[in-house]
């Protein structure tokens, strides 16, 4: 009878099959691993002599960039009667070539009983159509006094508020790209939510909710006081004395609510803006709480204004540091002037490149952003074919650049004229500056060899607005001796040379 074999040769038999498998797989994986080596000896090696990359360190030199800086203010009362903005806008812009923002105050007083008519909608948006030929952003305040009466010329009803921003909804939203801010509920004494009956928590959420509903979701908005955003807010976490940025980021309403304020240290409570323990109301915190607020609040939204009244709040080195906790990115460059001709006349007396500059000159160059390279680098992969280049940041202005703007790599062969492009990862919106300067954001891209053709290019390092199309400018000062002129309004930043053999 033949016997079952019962499985007592399989393990004989798997030691059989591991003996030619493994052989086999040693095998593969050696001559995989030669002819990565064959690949990776046949790479052109590009070589330290072929990369060339600048050094940078910071300049004080003034930079006009968008949507920051001083502004001035531009007040237009509406009527029926035809206007000719043309002329108007000429005449009045003529010497106003160092602001890059603009404050412009629609009074809307002759329409405080019912609808804008068509008369007054068309010189709104003929005003609007010719501020669009200035390369200015726009602050742009709606109110109905101006005379500190508004109990003359609010409207008496609510509902006559909403109408007219409804109506104004299709020219805001046409010159979006233009319009930085929208300032205020279009109510109070100036236009700045003061004296109104429409003081109100459901007040203002009403006119915040109407008003966000009619712009477009890259103009923020602006109220008066802390306390006023606050009590916008429906969400609890955003009401208390202890902001975070992801949650402000996470609520569509307040990641576009910002803040103004046309009394800037002008005393312990920035004239009422703060509480004091003489002074107080519901939501309204002290000096050193609302600054701490503001401090995470405005690394997300934009802040600005006015300073007031020359006092102990607004010498220069007591303004420096609240203005970078407050991060100040807009400041009217004509009030209060007493103020103002203080700083002139005082002197930086911290390092760097700025020392010794007068106050002025200082506040002007730090409103807003100030964004500076701190280094580069490019590494070469030699497996993949491609260079990896970085580039390092810091934001030494008080405030972030709140419009995301579009970030490239550009490499440019100058006899064939070609481009080539490449997005860099990194969000420049997390540099905060103020009392963030040194943090550091590093920008990279990757290139790929294999599609570009064997010649030299140079690199250049774009940064552009999105709303104006304008490249922001850098706080850098170069070496142009070895690489001629830095900067190219067509491509960015030079940040140096590579050449493919």
């Amino acid at each position: 009878m033949e016997k079952r074999n019962n499985g007592q040769h399989a393990p004989c038999n798997a030691l059989m099959l591991n003996r030619i498998i493994f052989p086999m797989v040693l095998l593969f994986s050696v001559g995989v691993l030669l002819v990565l080596i064959c690949i990776f000896l046949a790479a052109e090696q590009i070589g330290k002599d072929n990369i060339r990359l600048r050094t940078f360190t910071e300049s004080s030199r003034e930079l006009h960039n968008p949507n920051r800086g001083f502004y001035r203010i531009y007040m237009y009362e509406i009527t029926d009667k035809k206007v000719n903005y043309k002329k108007v806008i000429a005449d009045q812009f003529q010497d106003d070539i160092q602001t890059d923002l603009s404050l412009i105050e629609v009074n809307l007083r002759n329409y405080r009983e019912g609808a804008i008519s068509e008369e007054g909608l068309d010189n709104i948006d003929a005003l609007f159509e010719e501020l669009e030929s200035l390369e200015k952003g726009l602050i742009v305040r709606f109110l109905y006094d101006w005379d500190g009466e508004i109990e003359k010329y609010e409207p008496e009803n609510l509902d006559i508020i909403l109408m007219h921003m409804e109506q104004l909804e299709v020219i805001l939203r046409r010159h979006r790209d233009q319009i930085f801010i929208v300032q205020g509920m279009f109510t109070g004494n100036w236009g700045e939510m003061n004296g109104t009956q429409y003081s109100r928590a459901d007040h203002l959420r009403e006119l915040t909710g109407k008003l966000m509903e009619v712009t477009d979701e890259s103009t923020y908005l602006a109220v008066r006081m802390p306390s006023q955003w606050r009590r916008i807010m429906t969400d609890e976490r955003l009401r208390g004395r202890e902001l975070r940025r992801k949650d402000i980021l996470s609520d569509p309403v307040a990641r576009r609510l910002s803040l103004f304020n046309d009394s800037m240290l002008s005393d312990e409570s920035d004239g009422g803006t703060y509480g004091t323990e003489e002074y107080g109301g519901a939501g309204v915190f002290r000096r050193e709480e609302e600054l701490a607020i503001q401090q995470t609040l405005c690394s997300v939204v934009p802040n600005g204004g006015e300073v007031l009244n020359d006092n102990p709040y607004n010498d220069l080195s007591e303004a420096i540091e609240d203005f970078s906790r407050m991060h100040v990115t807009y400041l009217n460059d004509g009030y209060d002037q007493a103020v103002l001709d203080k700083w002139a006349r005082e002197t930086f007396q911290g390092e760097g490149c700025f020392q010794g500059m007068d106050g002025l000159t200082y506040m002007e160059r730090h409103l807003g952003y100030r964004l500076l390279i701190t280094d580069t680098g490019i590494l070469e992969d030699k497996l993949r074919n491609s260079l990896s280049v970085d580039i390092v940041l810091k934001n030494v202005g008080f405030a972030p650049v709140y419009r995301a703007p579009q970030v490239r790599l550009v490499l440019h062969e100058e006899k064939e004229n070609r481009m080539f492009f490449y997005e860099m990862e990194g969000n420049l919106c997390e540099l905060a500056g103020g009392n963030e300067a040194e943090k550091t954001l590093t920008l990279s891209a990757d290139i790929a060899l294999r599609e570009l053709p064997k010649t030299k290019y140079s690199l250049y390092f774009s940064i552009v607005d999105p709303a104006s199309g304008r490249h922001i400018l850098l706080a850098n000062q170069e070496d142009e001796k070895a690489f001629g002129e830095v900067y190219d309004t067509q491509y960015g930043y030079c940040i140096g040379t590579v050449e493919l053999p």
